[in-house]
């Protein structure tokens, strides 16, 4: 795994064979990563990585200048690999969670900037997801949410939705927070 741009651009981690985690793929996320640069100046922001897997966006995050980034994985090898990295980064900004993703973002009332979710694919329940961060506490004006999803889904008539980009098999549905709708 690579982290591609910023202070950390370049740097390799070998990623543990057992990792079950589908990670985003260094395509996609170069150009998901372009998009919400357009979007947004990363620097000084807050940002939650949902279902962290490998950490690949959270630390394309911290990388990028992201004030504070948090990280929610459950899988333990996963976390654990997360853990591991961030030590050798030796960068306080990024706190790694080991618990559900889902309920994290039930239960959240701290808000963030920038709301990034790779839920696995076949997830029960995947559809509701984002509904569920929609609907919590995790918002305020201006905050952008990106879903990763397979193309069986379509988020596009929930409330905030703004684009929808497609990188090879991987699909991105972004939401922007607009207190006037």
């Amino acid at each position: 795994m690579r982290i591609i741009r910023g202070k950390y651009g370049r740097r390799r981690f070998d990623v543990p064979t057992n990792i079950t985690a589908r990670p985003t793929t260094d395509f996609a996320r170069e150009n998901i990563f372009n998009v919400l640069d357009n979007m947004i100046d990363l620097e000084g922001k807050t940002a939650l990585d949902l279902f962290a897997g490998t950490g690949a966006i959270s630390l394309e995050f911290l990388s990028r200048g992201c004030a504070s980034v948090t990280s929610v994985e459950k899988a333990a090898t996963q976390y654990n690999f997360i853990r591991k990295v961030a030590a050798q980064l030796d960068d306080p900004n990024l706190r790694v969670i080991r618990g559900d993703a889902i309920r994290y973002a039930q239960t959240a009332t701290t808000s963030y900037d920038i709301i990034f979710a790779d839920p696995p694919y076949d997830l029960p329940g995947f559809a509701d997801i984002p509904g569920i961060i929609l609907g919590s506490k995790m918002l305020h004006e201006g905050t952008i949410i990106v879903i990763e999803h397979s193309r069986n889904h379509d988020f596009s008539s929930l409330p905030h939705f703004v684009d929808h980009r497609t990188y090879g098999s991987v699909n991105f549905s972004i939401f922007v927070i607009d207190q006037s709708e």
